[in-house]
């Protein structure tokens, strides 16, 4: 699967956003087979914020761990807000 995030915005600021993208996305991710990856597309996004971030990324890797991967995240707003919540790893 793969979660485009341009689709909530190039712009993704704030914690109540955050959250309220990821509820948005939840009955999607009842899609995902077992063994399936899970992509979170980062293209098109300009400016990412820690707290977006936490509240979108943060459930979403407790919840499917080491089968998220992260990628195009060469933007330096999307570098650091990794880097802030230790998720530039990931």
């Amino acid at each position: 699967m793969i979660i485009n995030l341009k689709k909530f915005g190039t712009t993704l600021v704030s914690r109540p956003s955050g959250k309220e993208a990821y509820l948005a996305f939840t009955p999607t991710l009842r899609e995902v087979k077992n063994n399936e990856t899970i992509e979170v597309d980062f293209e098109g996004v300009e400016v990412l914020t820690p707290s977006w971030a936490d509240e979108f990324l943060t459930p979403l890797i407790n919840l499917y761990g080491k089968v998220v991967g992260l990628k195009n995240t060469s933007n330096p707003s999307v570098i650091e807000s990794l880097k802030i919540l230790d998720l530039d790893k990931v």
